[in-house]
């Protein structure tokens, strides 16, 4: 069994710079800067034959190369209770368009559609029992982040392997785009 999910990679000086906001939050186990990425679908853990299928159907699925970008930073979780820290996506109908197609691509192969609804971000930490004050201070003290626009002209199939030191993501296929 292999564990999948889709995703964009964000190029290294974004993921530099996301780097560069986590800090300053107790309790918070910080994305690693190799795995930051956009999640467009998590597949879940498949088989061999499966795993085939799905790089067959992903093959056929493509949109125009666009702009995205990086603005804002919002929560996950109960207002009481966050439980996750995101770097938010501006919205763009490209992304948009690629995230339905990869959706449907899966359903046509027989995957359930996914329960929750599309919210491009970018995870940065995880929290566990962080005060709310601090989740807070982090929220308002970089509610302005935002990064240039840089081109999206790929997406990726990548595997998971959850280990002792957190996941360890591997690109399994890349697409082009346009």
């Amino acid at each position: 069994m292999i564990r999948l999910f889709v995703a964009i990679a964000l190029p290294e000086p974004v993921r530099q710079r996301l780097t560069m906001l986590c800090a300053g939050v107790p309790g918070a186990r910080w994305a690693k800067p190799e795995n930051m990425h956009l999640t467009l679908r998590f597949i879940g853990e498949v088989d061999g034959a499966t795993f085939t299928d799905i790089m067959d159907a992903l093959g056929h699925v493509s949109v125009p190369r666009f702009p995205l970008q990086i603005d804002g930073v919002g929560q996950f979780g109960e207002k009481r209770r966050a439980d996750l820290l995101w770097a938010g996506v501006r919205p763009h109908e490209l992304l948009l368009r690629l995230q339905g197609k990869v959706e449907n691509a899966l359903q046509r192969l027989g995957f359930d559609p996914d329960p929750r609804k599309f919210h491009a971000h970018v995870t940065l930490g995880r929290l566990k029992g962080t005060p709310i004050e601090r989740v807070a201070s982090f929220l308002s003290g970089n509610g302005g982040f935002y990064l240039p626009p840089f081109e999206v002209s790929e997406y990726v199939l990548f595997s998971s392997f959850l280990s002792h030191g957190g996941a360890i993501y591997r690109a399994e296929a890349t697409y082009r785009l346009g």
